[in-house]
């Protein structure tokens, strides 16, 4: 039985193209995989505390840290909603990753999750995307990758990234909207594939 940590951070609860299409992702893991196991954070609804002295002297002794790290153990596949916010990710999914990385536990050249696959779907509100005016903007996708394979050490990292989503709010961005629904079914495509795979994969 293979579980799934699924972490989502939009501040919207309903609206949020990254909760969509993590969504979308978590019931096609189910359909594929439904004996499975789904472990759900969503770090808007629950903020985690900011890192403090006594957590980081602490380790792995601290009680929430061991809860995260544990959660992390557990998980064979890791699913993270983390849309663009000011340039880079959430502060409160930052929080998640400051509580869960413990040097010299679960976060160094012994990690145990460097195999650990993750997904991020990484949503922002116009386009970031190589050969764009905003391309050295983009804080999200290079951070992620960084700090994952920094200190877990993970080499399989996949990025869903739906684009230009304020494309129907904002009238100045009116002429995007085409670009901006192929982005969106380009990732809610790429979140069932994907989920589908990995939940076949990790649970043969």
């Amino acid at each position: 039985m293979a579980t799934l940590l699924h972490i989502d951070s939009a501040v919207f609860p309903e609206g949020s193209a990254s909760r969509d299409i993590t969504a979308a992702f978590v019931r096609s893991w189910t359909e594929q995989h439904p004996e499975g196991k789904v472990i759900y954070r969503d770090l808007a609804a629950t903020p985690l505390p900011h890192l403090d002295t006594a957590a980081v002297m602490a380790g792995a002794e601290n009680e929430l840290r061991a809860e995260l790290a544990a959660e992390l153990a557990e998980a064979d596949a890791v699913l993270i909603g983390a849309p663009m916010y000011n340039f880079s990710i959430p502060s409160t999914l930052k929080a998640w990753l400051d509580q869960a990385i413990i040097v010299g536990h679960n976060a160094g050249p012994d990690s145990t999750l460097a195999d650990t696959p993750f997904t991020i779907v990484a949503s922002r509100g116009g386009s970031y995307a190589p050969g764009t005016p905003r391309e050295d903007f983009e804080f999200v996708q290079n951070y992620l990758e960084k700090v994952l394979n920094g200190m877990f050490g993970v080499t399989e990292i996949d990025f869903i990234v739906p684009e230009l989503t304020l494309a129907r709010s904002k009238p100045e961005m009116a002429e995007l909207i085409p670009l901006a629904d192929a982005s969106r079914a380009k990732a809610d495509e790429e979140a069932t594939q994907k989920a589908k795979a990995l939940a076949a994969r990790l649970s043969a």
